[in-house]
């Protein structure tokens, strides 16, 4: 088991029915169906399946009464949900724990420019970079974790303007591959043809790809640090 990084607590344990749309998927809780707010916009689709176990937050929405937190995978999780995946993040960096941003603190959330919204301003010795956060919750069949799963007008374009101002701010583009046991991280073109380019021509600017391995263990909701620094590689 790696370093316990977050603890999620009064988590409730579901099973999946079926995706409702973009934002929301249906599952059953205590044997009757309900409905709860999905977060991350990928298909899911090895996720999001009938019957599969599931982990969600209740929440005090509108309309929803439940976030879905988390898909079993093996014998741990994977965490689906986009917003513990940067409070993952967030505490990684607060606490020191990733050896390539030791000594930075976050500056700014949501940090737009060129009408783009990048996830992070963060400080690093008197130096300011911008971080974006990409979900990669897809394992391929050789066990890479992998993103995107579908495509990503959103992404590409995120990345092509991290490649523009990558003298400027050391942009760092990194993965959070939040499934068990991968053995590192790659592009996955047929999710969206594009990605590799747009990859490949902001790495040769300047900017920077990193990926970390986190997963939750169980059901008692602690999401783990299995490797601060998965190899990438920059390949389909």
């Amino acid at each position: 088991m790696g370093l316990r990084v977050l603890k999620l607590e009064g988590l409730v344990k579901a099973w999946l029915r079926k995706r409702v749309n973009r934002f929301t998927v249906e599952v059953e809780v205590d044997g009757s169906p309900v409905k709860a707010h999905l977060t991350n916009t990928g298909r899911l689709q090895e996720y999001l399946v009938n019957g599969r176990k599931s982990l969600l937050a209740r929440i005090k929405g509108p309309r929803l009464s439940y976030r879905l937190i988390a898909v079993e995978d093996g014998d741990g999780y994977a965490v689906v949900d986009t917003i513990s995946q940067q409070r993952v993040f967030e505490s990684l960096v607060r606490d020191n724990s990733i050896p390539w941003l030791k000594d930075c603190f976050i500056v700014k959330r949501n940090y737009r420019i060129e009408g783009e919204v990048i996830d992070y301003l963060i400080e690093c010795h008197g130096l300011q970079r911008l971080v974006e956060l990409k979900s990669s919750v897809l394992r391929t069949v050789d066990n890479y974790a992998s993103y995107p799963d579908c495509p990503t007008d959103r992404g590409v374009r995120q990345i092509e303007t991290l490649a523009r101002f990558a003298e400027k701010y050391k942009p760092l583009v990194v993965f959070i591959a939040a499934l068990p046991r991968v053995k590192g991280f790659k592009p996955f073109c047929r999710g969206d043809p594009r990605i590799l380019e747009a990859v490949m021509n902001a790495s040769m600017k300047g900017v920077v790809f990193k990926s970390i391995n986190t997963y939750m263990v169980d059901e008692s909701g602690w999401i783990v640090l299995e490797n601060p620094d998965l190899p990438v590689l920059l390949e389909c």
